[in-house]
């Protein structure tokens, strides 16, 4: 059989919108119609990403979460959506999301029972692989929830990408394997990138400033491990949701998000509400500059250069031997600051040799035109704010 990273998938990182995070396990569609997990709910976004500019931006994954299913298998073994939430099926459900030009994403689990203790795909790899292929789906994201050891966990996410490659469909295989195995071993990335398409490193984002920090945190600390394994096909998962548009960031720390996300080569999973999101936010996520950085085709993933009190320099080498450079600035109090760097460092050295063209693409977009080898740059930065340049 052939290996995940061969499924000819995810050449750039995927991009699409997800439940969780904004949605998570609604399931009180009585109480709460507007916001349970439902049919309804899959179509109203999937209407909003082909009518308002999302699948012409490049998001083209629709993806349902945990808590989709119905609390026990089918007669013949087989998962099945919860019949009162999504009374068509899923097979119908993929068929208009397809017919809006996108993708559908669905969600299991490699262990006895999902995270929030639905059905979950151990024993049935094979059958929820068909499953799955004969809706029409085109993502899986697999979880590693009660899972009873390390050696099942693996055999698992090894299991389902072999039987996702059996059925003949093209399916993106979304990985929480290495999440799972981080506590007690460090992660064979190397067999990882065979198995699946993306794979979650660190734990759920959640809508705040702190739950953003910390995911930066933990990937500059394990950059050295975890930047040279990713690329086309297979990439780091920092948690794929995009939190911009809901409630817990700042203007400047949504921007940081963006900024860093695409930095990081990571998947860009939207989890707002498409049906009520301000311009700004969805000025931002839209942004055709910056998407243009996440998925630049040379697929290699960004690194923290240096760190100077409160400001990090993160570079990441694309296509045409550009290079895109954030500067952040972790302050939290008084206002913008300046930092002030060698262009000499960008690179190895090599990014601005003879000399350079230095645009800014966040907050705003602008040119800041040619510089020489030896300039020095100095970028202003608001506190908890990102500044975005293409060199």
């Amino acid at each position: 059989a052939a290996l995940a990273m061969d499924n000819g998938l995810a050449r750039t990182p995927p991009m699409g919108w997800l439940h969780w995070e904004r949605f998570l396990c609604g399931t009180d569609c009585a109480a709460e119609p507007r916001r349970c997990v439902s049919e309804q709910l899959f179509v109203e976004m999937a209407d909003r990403m082909a009518a308002d500019g999302w699948r012409d931006a490049g998001y083209e994954f629709v993806c349902i979460d945990d808590c989709w299913m119905a609390p026990t298998r089918d007669k013949q073994g087989r998962l099945q959506a919860d019949p009162k939430r999504f009374p068509s099926g899923i097979r119908k459900l993929a068929d208009y999301v397809h017919s809006k030009g996108l993708k559908l994403g669905i969600y299991s689990d490699v262990g006895k029972k999902t995270c929030a203790g639905f059905p979950g795909s151990y024993n049935h790899y094979d059958l929820d692989a068909q499953t799955f292929a004969s809706w029409g789906v085109d993502l899986l994201k697999f979880d590693g929830c009660n899972s009873d050891s390390l050696e099942l966990l693996a055999e698992g996410y090894r299991r389902m990408s072999l039987a996702l490659n059996n059925t003949g469909r093209s399916i993106v295989y979304s990985c929480e394997w290495p999440f799972y195995l981080r506590p007690v071993q460090q992660p064979n990335y190397t067999e990882i990138k065979q198995y699946c398409n993306q794979w979650r490193n660190f734990y759920d984002v959640y809508d705040s400033w702190s739950s953003i920090k910390s995911i930066l945190d933990w990937t500059a600390l394990h950059q050295d491990t975890i930047v040279k394994i990713a690329g086309p096909g297979g990439w780091n998962d920092p948690d794929m949701a995009l939190v911009i548009g809901n409630f817990g960031l700042s203007w400047d720390q949504s921007v940081t998000q963006m900024a860093m996300w695409a930095i990081m080569a990571a998947p860009l999973f939207m989890s707002n509400d498409l049906r009520h999101i301000s311009p700004e936010a969805k000025c931002l996520l839209q942004n055709k500059e910056v998407i243009a950085i996440n998925q630049d085709p040379l697929g290699k993933q960004g690194y923290q250069l240096a760190k100077d009190k409160n400001f990090q320099l993160w570079e990441r080498p694309l296509s045409g031997r550009a290079y895109a450079v954030a500067v952040l600035n972790h302050q939290e109090i008084g206002g913008p600051q300046n930092f002030t760097f060698s262009l000499t460092f960008l690179g190895n050295g090599l990014a601005c040799n003879p000399a350079c063209s230095i645009r800014q693409v966040l907050p705003a977009s602008r040119d800041w035109g040619v510089y020489s080898w030896i300039s020095s740059l100095s970028v202003e930065v608001n506190p908890t704010g990102t500044v975005l340049l293409k060199v």
